[in-house]
């Protein structure tokens, strides 16, 4: 049953959100140290396989959840997510980072959060617009499957968290209803990782990758992703995502030794006072408050 409200206080739904940015924003980086002879969809594969089954571990109550919830949202949260990872890494092959990111994170705040909050979340895409793309505005490319791949990746990320707001203001524990949708997501990309190749992963730094991606990209960030949607709606907490590209900024100037353009600068600024004010921004009636 949903408990009462409670004061609007960021560490119930904001910062977890933000902390799960923190973590998949290292994605990028984390990717490429993999093994060259690793084929992109493997290495998102690999990590959603393992990080899925993690998740679905965890899970406490997620055989409750699969007897009792509605299976036809469970399997379109499964497919969404599985969706994500099969659609996102073939987009950021195709027609580069900046430009799928960019499309894939502001498709979903746009779609969920544009109605909601339309000021601040049109500020937080310009914001990851400038932030992306003024690194790569001379060498930028589009391709036209690359992007339409980002759109669905995009769509596939705000349809799962709609799909598990849903669940969740519907009682359900929010680390069981995550457990069972990637568990499924999981089970579906096994047969892509299988085809795409696997022996890539025995090498040390195959499996470093591996398991970065599943148990702090997937694992912890969709444990903290999903507490966080309990008292955040659905619509904000995608808005709140556009902040894994200023962490995918920060790491490529600190760790690859990036230089960061006054665009890209200005493009975080903005991004960053958008996201400090929707972490501030009073809870509607339609945030999510199960216990």
């Amino acid at each position: 049953m949903p408990s009462p409200a409670r004061p609007n206080n960021p560490l119930h739904g904001p910062l977890p959100i933000l902390a799960a940015c923190a973590l998949w924003g290292t994605t990028g980086t984390a990717s490429s140290f993999a093994p060259v002879s690793a084929p992109a969809i493997a290495v998102g594969s690999a990590g959603l396989v393992v990080g899925g089954l993690l998740l679905l571990l965890a899970g406490t109550g997620a055989r409750a959840v699969a007897k009792s919830a509605d299976r036809r949202l469970l399997l379109l949260g499964s497919v969404t997510v599985a969706g994500y990872a099969l659609a996102f890494y073939p987009a950021v092959a195709r027609t580069g980072v900046a430009v799928a990111t960019t499309v894939a994170l502001a498709t979903a705040p746009i779609v969920l959060g544009a109605r909601a909050r339309p000021a601040l979340t049109l500020t937080a895409v310009l914001g990851c617009a400038l932030l992306v793309l003024g690194g790569s505005a001379g060498d930028t490319r589009i391709d036209p499957l690359g992007v339409a791949l980002a759109v669905v990746a995009g769509l596939s990320y705000a349809a799962y968290s709609a799909v598990c707001a849903h669940l969740i203001a519907l009682g359900h524990p929010s680390r069981a209803v995550v457990g069972v949708v990637f568990g499924g997501a999981s089970a579906l990309v096994l047969p892509v990782l299988l085809v795409a190749g696997v022996s890539w992963i025995a090498s040390t730094a195959g499996l470093a990758v591996v398991l970065h991606l599943a148990v702090l990209t997937t694992f912890l960030s969709y444990l903290l992703f999903g507490y966080g949607l309990r008292r955040t709606t659905a619509a904000a907490a995608t808005t709140l995502t556009l902040a894994e590209p200023a962490v995918a900024a920060v790491l490529g100037v600190v760790v690859v030794g990036e230089r960061l353009p006054w665009v890209s600068g200005a493009g975080m600024a903005v991004l960053a006072v958008a996201l400090a004010a929707l972490t501030r921004a009073p809870r509607t009636p339609e945030t999510i408050t199960t216990g």
